[in-house]
């Protein structure tokens, strides 16, 4: 056999073995094939790894579908106090693309972009054709074994000119929970949303305290509600519905959600 030329490339090495890549010419030399008249060199493509879980599980929450329910429910376990099952929210006022919509679209992108940073994600919904109370929603996420809920949402003014993103969070007084959760869902509401204005530029609202939000009182797990910014105001409307600032959204919520985990 024809003396092969060195030109081998080691392209890696386990346990003391070499592993080795022939160029076209020792091949050629092998197996007394002619040159060709053109040689493509071989690419060597390094496969994406699949990232490693990191043991949290994370639920969210689309808020709103598209058709409301109005039949009742407690606001929280054992109150007397009750509101409609589910609403359809609001509808962007330039866009006229609808709440539902809107929050679905951002919440399957929450997951990928969750998913990629080594979450497992429960979605308590992928359709807006479904029909789930908010108290629903709240059983939903704990009986799967989540460790936190994210209910994405957009909000409404009668004025026009408000702007900004704000989260949910229950007071100190909420009957319903206990000291300790609403001091997660307080931690988790201020970590998300101090990391979503730092990723989109966006007002600040801050955290808003109420014990009116069945889908917050009926939680077992920390919980927060994302308004993501204001369905009436032209801007923001339009904005929100770039591909651009919906992953800025995205982006700012899952580091939030970092940070809370590591805090």
């Amino acid at each position: 056999m024809e003396k092969l030329q060195d030109e081998s490339v080691i392209v890696g090495e386990e346990e003391g073995i070499q592993y080795l890549l022939l160029t076209d010419s020792n091949l050629r030399k092998m197996t007394g094939t002619e040159e060709p008249a053109e040689t493509v060199e071989a690419e060597i493509v390094t496969p994406t790894p699949t990232p490693e879980g990191n043991g949290r599980k994370i639920a969210i929450d689309a808020g709103h579908q598209a058709n409301g329910n109005r039949e009742q429910e407690p606001i929280g376990p054992g109150a007397s106090q009750t509101k409609a099952k589910v609403a359809s929210g609001t509808t962007g006022r330039t866009t006229g693309v609808t709440e539902y919509q809107l929050n679905l679209d951002v919440a399957l992108k929450l997951r990928d972009e969750l998913e990629a940073r080594g979450y497992e994600v429960y979605m308590i919904r992928e359709t807006n054709d479904v029909d789930i109370s908010n108290a629903e929603r709240a059983q939903l996420a704990a009986e799967s074994g989540s460790d936190i809920l994210v209910r994405i949402h957009a909000n409404g003014s009668d004025n026009t000119s408000v702007a900004g993103a704000l989260t949910m969070a229950p007071s100190t007084a909420n009957p319903y929970l206990s000291q300790e959760m609403i001091a997660e869902c307080q931690k988790l509401s201020q970590c998300i949303i101090t990391a979503f204005c730092a990723s989109t530029g966006a007002n600040n609202q801050g955290v808003y305290q109420t014990d009116e939000m069945s889908g917050l009182n009926w939680c077992s797990i920390p919980a927060t509600i994302v308004e993501m910014g204001y369905m009436t105001n032209q801007e923001e409307d339009t904005r929100m519905q770039t591909a651009d600032y919906q992953q800025q959204m995205v982006t700012g919520i899952a580091d939030g959600i970092d940070q809370y985990f590591a805090s």
